[in-house]
């Protein structure tokens, strides 16, 4: 009997497969630090998992510069596309597991907030033949939060999104997952994530594999009479 193998799995990047979270913690203080602004954890739910353009609103909200948002955005690009060209570093157990839902011929997404330029970045590092599809933050109206770029990746893979298990990082990226009908596995990055209904939490990918992930879609036992 073959082992279990779950549907498809759909993988957020920064933070999840790539440890980056912090190199966009930095590139938003530095430019944080140029509005004469610090960065705090209040800070953090509009900074980690967030598009681009949030984080510039944000920042812009809260040193009242007259700067537009479009030169903060670009800004921040530039800073954290430069980080991340300089090092881009897996996560335990990311390459691993992709390469296990690569011999199982698993469809695998990589649905991330950042734009294109940083996502191919990313892909040129780890292998852009680990995945069967790519979303970046150009890819769908909206972003997390929202379930669109989840709801994007089923529909590219030809699936129904309570088959695809997404893998994420932050609760920005859970939140979207889990408005879109996904199950999730979260890997805490920086900061806490409670399980929840429909969210497993693992502390690190290296204890994730095909099992576990196929366990996360399968549909409950019923209970006992």
């Amino acid at each position: 009997m073959p082992a279990p193998r779950p549907a498809a799995v759909l993988f957020d990047m920064d933070g999840t497969l790539v440890d980056t979270e912090h190199l966009w913690w930095q590139a938003a203080a530095e430019l944080a630090a140029e509005l004469d602004l610090t960065l705090t954890d209040e800070d953090l739910p509009d900074v980690l998992g967030r598009a681009v353009e949030h984080t510039a609103a944000h920042l812009h909200r809260s040193s009242r510069t007259a700067r537009p948002e479009a030169d903060l955005v670009e800004r921040l690009n530039e800073s954290f596309a430069a980080k991340v060209e300089a090092e881009i570093v897996p996560r335990p157990g990311a390459l691993a597991l992709l390469a296990a839902l690569r011999a199982a011929d698993v469809p695998t997404a990589l649905v991330s907030a950042s734009p294109r330029r940083v996502v191919d970045l990313v892909l040129a590092a780890l292998g852009p033949h680990r995945f069967t599809t790519t979303l970046a933050a150009e890819d769908t109206p909206r972003t997390k939060p929202a379930p669109d770029p989840y709801l994007a990746a089923a529909a590219r893979l030809g699936l129904a999104p309570a088959v695809c298990v997404a893998v994420e990082d932050t609760p920005t990226g859970v939140a979207s997952a889990r408005a879109a009908g996904c199950p999730v596995l979260a890997v805490p990055s920086a900061v806490p994530i409670p399980a929840a209904a429909g969210t497993t939490v693992l502390d690190s990918l290296e204890r994730a594999d095909l099992p576990l992930l196929a366990a996360l879609t399968a549909p409950a036992a019923p209970a006992a009479p």
